[in-house]
């Protein structure tokens, strides 16, 4: 890692004065004394148990955190379609998927009205977002107080923020970073600046390979399936030519070190954290998605991903205590969604056989009985597990929707693999303290959302097609993620109750002294907070 990280640090000399690893240990609050900066780190794809299983080789970010931080290891996204857009957009909401209506990342952040700046990619911005964010909080308390995001995915930096006009960045396949003109019509100097250093270029010709000896992993590095058959084994090489290489930086770790570093830039120029207000910074890290999309959870490029994500998180923590206080920093870090194995892969966390899925016969015939009465195609839609009936336009082809409906669900439950198919009227019937499914489809689902039947395929059984390991189960392995507090007015510890990614905002806000703007999904964590003094 230092052999990557070294050239960032150098070139953006902000750790002259960089404390070691375990130096400024937070101190108690006053109750006159609230945080200066709010510091949120999301990494994509983070199960919960990959913590506890490689504990004893993070020697730092993750494992400083670990060790200092407030735990909570049974801890769940607590909604049905996990995936990445309705994962982060809960994160700074405090609220569900059925609130802020982002229920998929194919109806997260699209938006052909807010095109890139300086560079080439889907065009993006929060305005499918509903409600509001912790930003929005402290601005309503503290209109002085200012955010940064950056990610490399677009929706990673733009759904914390909710719909807030902040600064918010995400990565380019040309290496830079930019935004979209929903929020700017040029890009600011510093970002400029950032981008011209060209670091995603600099790693040409270069290699990816393991951070320790091969003697301290245990899982094998000769597995086939991984990564579509092809370059499954270390070392793993950068194109030689430069251009190339920024584009794919982004299924490397080492996206994770130029994201870190971006927004240490930001902190820097933007001020943040300096006071007498309290700002945000939020951080999604994508390469532990990247990298556990294309070798799966048990693989040896996950396990050296994780311990890479723990060095970076290290130099990250050390950096910024350079810059500021660390007594007037509070820290979350989760994660927006976990993984499930390839079917077809060995792995000690499945201990039931596991298939694949094929709903496209029943879904063609569906739509195909409907058209041949003249109803348009659209109108019959099945997407993420979900089935969306337009029943203004059923009824007037002369259908019944609930007739449908009920069809549907009565097919899709004879397909083998699948665990359940539920009519969407009568999930709020259903015991949702014991039934995880129905509780999580019932946080997916807003009211305005025309689902009719929602489909849950058996644990670790995927649907057809699909080539890489994958999430978007209500399951837990799917849903369960850390949640980790540390830093001002947080009592270090490892905590057994059950939390959810909905009650981190409002914990946050406790901590900071702000009341949130609407009713929220979530909860504080009172346990954790520190008594004021």
């Amino acid at each position: 890692m230092q052999r990557y990280l070294t050239p960032l640090v150098a070139l953006l000399g902000v750790i002259d004065n960089a404390t070691s690893l375990h130096a400024q240990r937070p101190v108690a609050r006053s109750s006159q004394t609230r945080p200066s900066l709010v510091v949120l780190v999301t990494v994509d794809q983070l199960r919960a148990d990959y913590l506890t299983l490689y504990e004893h080789q993070l020697s730092g970010g993750l494992g400083r955190l670990l060790r200092g931080g407030a735990v909570f290891l049974d801890a769940y996204q607590d909604h049905a379609i996990t995936e990445t857009a309705p994962g982060h957009a809960s994160t700074l909401s405090g609220r569900f998927p059925r609130s802020t209506g982002i229920v998929s990342n194919s109806a997260g952040v699209y938006d052909p009205q807010a095109p890139l700046i300086g560079a080439r990619g889907d065009p993006a911005s929060p305005f499918r977002f509903r409600g509001t964010t912790l930003v929005d909080w402290l601005r309503q308390r503290q209109p002085e107080s200012r955010a940064l995001s950056v990610s490399r995915k677009d929706r990673g930096a733009i759904l914390p923020m909710g719909r807030a006009k902040q600064s918010v960045y995400w990565y380019a396949s040309n290496g830079t970073f930019t935004t979209s003109t929903y929020y700017a019509d040029t890009l600011p100097d510093w970002v400029k600046g950032f981008n011209a250093k060209r670091l995603p270029h600099s790693y040409a010709g270069k290699s990816w390979d393991l951070l320790l000896p091969s003697s301290e992993y245990a899982e094998p590095d000769s597995v086939s399936l991984e990564n579509g058959g092809r370059d499954f084994v270390f070392p793993h090489h950068f194109p030689s030519d430069s251009a190339q290489t920024a584009a794919v930086l982004p299924n490397f770790p080492m996206m994770d070190d130029l994201t870190l570093a971006f927004a240490l830039a930001g902190v820097r120029h933007l001020e943040l954290g300096k006071g007498p207000h309290t700002d945000l910074l939020a951080i999604s890290l994508s390469s532990t998605d990247a990298v556990g999309h294309r070798f799966g959870p048990d693989s040896r490029e996950l396990h050296d991903q994780l311990l890479r994500l723990d060095r970076a998180l290290g130099w990250f923590l050390d950096t910024l205590y350079s810059l500021r206080d660390s007594s007037q920093v509070v820290i979350a870090l989760t994660g927006d969604h976990g993984v499930a194995p390839l079917p077809e892969a060995a792995s000690p966390y499945r201990s039931q056989p596991a298939g694949r899925v094929n709903l496209r016969p029943v879904v063609d015939s569906t739509i195909a009985r409907a058209r041949r009465r003249g109803l348009d195609p659209a109108a019959i839609q099945f997407d993420d597990g979900v089935l969306l009936l337009d029943r203004d336009a059923i009824r007037r082809a002369g259908l019944d929707p609930d007739s449908i409906a009920t069809s549907f669900r009565t097919q899709v439950l004879r397909v083998p693999g699948v665990l359940r198919a539920d009519l969407v009227p009568t999930l709020s019937a259903r015991d949702t303290i014991t039934d995880y499914i129905a509780r999580r489809w019932l946080h997916m689902l807003p009211a305005d959302l025309p689902a009719a039947v929602v489909v849950t395929l058996r644990p670790f059984w995927y649907y057809q097609g699909v080539t890489y390991a994958t999430h978007g189960t209500p399951h837990d392995y799917d849903a369960r993620v850390p949640i980790i507090l540390s830093g001002a007015g947080i009592q270090p510890g490892r905590y057994r109750q059950r939390a959810r990614v909905v009650d981190i905002a409002p914990t946050l806000a406790t901590v900071v002294g702000v009341p949130p703007l609407e009713r929220l999904d979530g909860r504080v964590l009172r346990s954790v907070l520190k008594p004021e003094r």
